[in-house]
This record gives structure tokens, C-alpha cells and sequence, in this order.
């Protein structure tokens, strides 16, 4: 019931301002460089992700994140008093802390990035984007743990989800294009429209950047960071190409699986569910698996490269057993 009144005003005000964007783009279209508006076939396929997101939640949170949480309490030390009003601030603070080590992870492991992949999918970024949100997805299960410590601090579980609610509501409205630069205290600060699109930008330098939630300043201090500098390539180095929801959240656990199938070592199995995205199984000295669409083709030899260099084609080149880009196999999926 509690979730209820939380939720249902907070999805009516999250309508209300989609339609307040898609009007603004409609009546005064930003013909900026690299924008790209609404698209009425990825809204849908949003809200549908969203919908079906919504319907399994409570199995999902009381799994992945009650449990956890739940046996993370059992253990804890000690137990702050929420009657003091520092405790709502440090909560706060810590759930905001522990959202951006969780988030580092979804895109340097591969088994969570199989999920936060679907968020990540979109060619466009609006507020609609923000509800494009994996569901059911199986490696979800772990992502709870990476609350823990605020518990284990003495942070109720209660609170650490109301915490979490907040965060996703503040990361809302930073989903747009039509929100240029803030204040230059707030920049430096809080995560803010700018930061948030080169979070979702496909093109270096901003391929895995800018983690934050509610405050940029984690990436600022632990090597994250990156400036607006360009415009921004939406969605992922290789694109999935379907709108179909059951693809889009699935289709890179599958690839996942598959590449584990496939892979001649355990080194290279542990390597596609750990490691991060990009990883490729290093079968032979100065040889290495390569990924073409979903494929697996036969071992290829590997031509020197130097680190750094640009080929010809324009394209990143990484050396054998480095990490290429923050997606696995591209999925060819229709």
C-alpha cells in the first residue's frame, strides 16, 4: 500500500512531463547537431518494457534486494536511530554511494551488464528512456548486495529502498536533450542532464563514464568522469536493431550464454560471465576468438598493433586480451 501511494503519483508526474517533452519537441524542434527527439515505435517499445518492469517487481525486489538486505541487518553491528535527523541525510548519501559501485558494475561485469544493457539500448534519449528498465532479468539477483554496506552502517532496510526510490526519481528528469548546461557549482556537483548523456553515449570518450546517481562527485574522485565535449552517439556500440520488449530484454543474456557455450576454456567461460563486456577468450598464443554478429568464428591471427593508434576505418583498435567496448557479441537480433 505504501508502495502504492509512492508510485502512483510519481508515474502520474513522470507522464505529465513525457508529454510536456514530446509537446516542447513538437512545437520548437531542437535542430542542434547530434539531436534526436522522439521516435514514436522506441516510445512504445519504453512504456511496454516499462509496464512489464512494473507487473513483476515485487518478485523481483523481494528476492534480489529484501533478501539480501534483510540478512545484511541480522548482521549488523549497530542500528541508527531514525528518529535523528542526521540518519535521513547519511542514508541519503550512502544509498547515492553504493548506487554508483552497483552501477560501475553493471558495466564492467558482463552477467550485469546483460541487464543494465537494456536501458543502455535506445538511439534516443528522452524521458522516456529513463523508463526503459530491465525486468525478470536472472542477473539482476546480485545487484542487491551492492546495498549491504549502508546496512551493515546501521541504515534500516526500509530505508535504504525509500533511499533507492528517491535516486531513481532524481535521475528522472535528466534523461533529456532539452536541458543544456546548469550552474557551474550544480555541474560540479550533482549529476545533471549533460553528465547523464555522456553516460549514455556509445562513442569514446564517453563509453563508460559518468556513473553517479544523485552526485557526480564519486565519478570526479575515483577516475569515472568525463565532460560534455561532442555530441553523443545514443545506445550501444553494437545496436540491437529490435523494438520487440522480450528481445531487448533478453537478448544479451542469451549472447551471454551463448559466448559461455562456445568457449573452449574455462578461463574463457569465467571471462563471459565476469569479465567485462568486450571480453573475447584468448584460445592460442597470438590468436583470438572473434565475434562476428552473434557468431563465433574460427581463431584469427592477430596483427601488431599499437596501443592508442587509429586504423584506417576510423574505428577503435584494442590489442589481444584487452577489453574493446562495453557490449559483448553484438547481438543480431530483428
Amino acid at each position: 500500500m505504501h508502495d502504492l501511494l509512492f508510485a502512483v503519483p510519481t508515474m502520474i508526474a513522470f507522464a505529465l512531463l513525457m508529454l510536456a517533452e514530446w509537446i516542447a519537441s513538437r512545437i520548437d524542434p531542437d535542430t542542434r547537431p547530434g539531436i534526436h527527439g522522439y521516435d514514436g515505435r522506441e516510445v512504445a517499445t519504453n512504456i511496454v518494457t516499462f509496464v512489464l518492469g512494473r507487473a513483476t517487481k515485487p518478485i523481483l525486489t523481494a528476492i534480489s534486494t529484501v533478501g539480501p538486505l534483510a540478512l545484511a541487518a541480522a548482521l549488523a553491528p549497530i542500528h541508527l536511530d531514525t528518529g535523528t535527523w542526521w540518519v535521513w541525510p547519511l542514508a541519503f548519501v550512502l544509498v547515492d554511494f553504493c548506487y554508483y559501485w552497483a552501477h560501475r558494475a553493471d558495466h564492467r561485469v558482463r552477467l550485469m551488464w546483460t541487464s543494465h544493457s537494456v536501458h543502455h539500448s535506445s538511439q534516443y534519449f528522452n524521458l522516456t528512456t529513463a523508463i526503459r528498465l530491465p525486468w525478470l532479468n536472472p542477473s539482476m539477483l546480485v545487484r542487491g548486495m551492492f546495498f549491504a554496506p549502508a546496512v551493515l552502517l546501521g541504515i534500516p532496510v526500509w530505508m535504504v529502498l525509500l533511499m533507492q526510490s528517491l535516486n531513481l526519481v532524481f535521475q528522472f528528469p535528466i534523461h533529456t536533450e532539452r536541458v543544456g548546461f546548469l550552474w557551474r557549482p550544480i555541474e560540479y556537483l550533482f549529476n545533471t542532464p549533460s553528465h547523464h548523456r555522456v553516460h549514455h553515449g556509445s562513442n569514446n570518450p564517453y563509453l563508460d563514464k559518468n556513473y553517479g546517481g544523485v552526485f557526480i562527485v564519486w565519478d570526479r574522485w575515483f577516475g569515472s568522469y568525463a565532460d560534455e565535449i561532442e555530441p553523443v552517439r545514443y545506445g550501444l556500440v553494437h545496436n540491437i536493431d529490435t523494438r520487440n520488449p522480450i528481445r531487448v530484454n533478453y537478448g544479451e543474456f542469451t549472447a551471454m550464454l551463448r559466448d559461455i557455450k562456445n568457449a573452449k576454456t574455462w578461463a574463457g567461460r569465467f571471462g563471459y560471465l565476469l569479465a567485462p563486456p568486450g571480453y573475447r577468450e584468448q584460445v592460442s598464443a597470438g590468436s583470438e576468438s572473434r565475434t562476428v554478429g552473434r557468431h563465433l568464428d574460427v581463431p584469427l591471427p592477430v596483427a601488431p598493433v599499437t596501443v592508442g593508434t587509429t586504423p584506417p576505418t576510423g574505428e577503435r583498435v584494442t590489442p589481444v586480451g584487452a577489453v574493446d567496448d562495453r557490449t559483448g557479441p553484438a547481438p543480431a537480433l530483428r
